[in-house]
């Protein structure tokens, strides 16, 4: 079984034992989530496709931690004029394991 879900502004497409990186979430390690924004869920040849979301369908996960992902420079310069500016960005991610797709 697999379903589509919506977290953090963005879409992802999981099936049980998945292990995704979603935005930062205010969980603890080791905490239950259920996500109830479920957009499509799919159990082989039988499709439920909400309208927005399918109603009372859920997925169900584990926070197994949280982080900061690989250093990002961002370079901003204007030539001839002296101007150059470099900055790091770390982006906060959760990392989660799905346990149960409920539909």
């Amino acid at each position: 079984m697999q379903a589509i879900f919506v977290t953090g502004g963005k879409q992802y497409k999981v099936s049980e034992g998945d292990v995704i990186f979603v935005e930062k979430l205010n969980v603890e390690a080791d905490a239950a989530i259920t996500f109830d924004n479920v957009l499509m869920l799919i159990d082989g040849e039988n499709t439920k496709i909400g309208t927005p979301v399918v109603s009372g369908a859920t997925v169900t996960a584990k926070a197994v931690k949280n982080g900061k992902s690989k250093k990002v420079l961002v370079f901003k310069m204007k030539p001839k004029k002296n101007y150059r500016r470099r900055q790091g960005h770390r982006q906060p991610y959760t990392k989660i394991q799905i346990e149960k797709i409920n539909g």
